[in-house]
């Protein structure tokens, strides 16, 4: 668990900043390496590109949350388990 801390402090402090200071929107951590063809778009599609990838990442924490919620229902941890066929005792 320390190890975890530790690399996400790591990622924090020397790895996840805007280093030259000229980000467009926060979380833009291009820092003038890795454009992969971001400024050939329209500020309306680069807004609607931003806007699709905020609704898919709420998308996934809502599914995790989901899981979570079904664990804590029946004491089933591997809902995937059981639809398979292979249920895992738990407690």
């Amino acid at each position: 668990l320390a190890q975890i801390f530790a690399f996400v402090g790591f990622l924090e402090l020397a790895v996840m900043k805007d280093v030259t200071g000229d980000s467009e929107f926060p979380g833009d951590f291009r820092n003038g390496a890795l454009d992969f063809g971001w400024d050939t778009f329209s500020p309306e599609e680069q807004e609607s590109k931003r806007a699709i990838e905020l609704n898919n990442g709420r998308a996934a924490q809502m599914g995790i949350l989901a899981l979570m919620v079904h664990e804590k229902l029946d004491n089933n941890p591997y809902i995937i388990n059981s639809l398979l066929g292979s249920p895992v005792p738990f407690n």
